[in-house]
């Protein structure tokens, strides 16, 4: 056996392991990655939204992410968005499991994006049974108290499930999450972000969040301490939207690309920007700012994209 053939050998070997542990190992799924209004928004009349209402391959779901636990069939999802119903099929889809099968949703605030889709669950819709829901205080009262969603509490299609600032869920033996309070516009709920950890690696979701600034977390010390990141990229740079952005502070992708430019390659290949405004160049195609956040080291979370923890 020459050596050719010993090598070719050694790394299919070296290839079909990886592939097998991966198969076992529990994984994120990007379910969309727009803001809460989708891409392109209702009543857009942008070059952009004019050439998406033609073209459905334009078209972008809301912001929302799937944990899947193959060893255990297990699957929950964050943040349930007018989306859900094709979010759902995309994760049974994934998973090849295409039964109604659902362990969980949490949820990170009381926004458009995040929360409305659970009018899917109720008995116009698929019509659930004990579904868990997890939410903050102000979130869980605001579900329990307010019609329509009380009648999913009181038809038991949902289980409201408590959470609390820094106090880790654990999911099954090697796969916790864990809340964790970031500022954000509060009207009508708190807003968290959410630790996903397995044995091996864990995962930062922030797609909402006010300033870096405003927050007492230190972005560089978040980044150097996880494997993932995706983080709020709602607007690119300043004057996007013809309306003064004080009132919608998100970080600017510009803004947190600057803050980290500082960190290794290797650091900065840890963060996905997620959550695009329908007027953010990077979710219309752009080349030269896609260029840009690539060739900076960074990365742009996409529908269907899989991380493995």
């Amino acid at each position: 056996m020459n050596n050719l053939i010993k090598y070719f050998l050694f790394v299919t070997i070296i290839l079909a392991t990886v592939i097998l542990a991966q198969a076992k190992s529990p994984y994120v799924l990007i379910l969309g990655t727009a803001q809460d209004a989708g891409a392109p928004q209702m009543g857009c009349m942008s070059e952009f939204c004019k050439k998406a209402w033609k073209d459905k391959k334009l078209r972008k779901m809301v912001s929302s992410i799937a944990l899947v636990n193959p060893k255990t069939k297990q699957r929950w999802i964050f943040d349930a968005t007018p989306d859900l119903p094709s979010q759902f099929q995309l994760l049974r889809e994934s998973t090849k499991d295409f039964s109604n099968k659902l362990d969980g949703i949490f949820l990170t605030h009381a926004h458009i994006g995040h929360y409305t889709g659970l009018m899917y669950l109720g008995r116009e819709s698929m019509g659930t049974k004990g579904v868990k829901v997890y939410a903050m205080p102000r979130m869980k009262k605001m579900l329990s108290e307010n019609a329509p969603w009380s009648q999913l509490v009181s038809l038991n299609n949902i289980s409201l499930q408590n959470l609390e600032n820094k106090k880790e869920i654990e999911l099954t033996k090697n796969l916790k999450v864990e809340p964790f309070l970031v500022p954000h516009r509060d009207e009508f709920s708190e807003t968290v972000g959410y630790k996903i950890s397995s044995a091996n690696k864990s995962l930062i979701f922030i797609p909402d969040i006010d300033k870096w600034q405003k927050w007492n977390t230190k972005l560089l010390d978040l980044v150097r301490e996880n494997d993932y990141l995706f983080l709020d990229a709602t607007f690119f740079a300043d004057g996007e939207i013809p309306r003064p952005m004080s009132e919608v502070p998100h970080p600017f992708v510009s803004e947190t690309m600057d803050l980290l430019k500082n960190l290794s390659l290797k650091e900065k290949n840890k963060v996905h920007f997620i959550h695009f405004n329908h007027s953010n160049p990077l979710i219309q195609g752009n080349k030269e700012k896609i260029k840009e956040v690539r060739e900076k080291g960074f990365n742009i979370a996409y529908e269907k994209q899989k991380v493995y923890l």
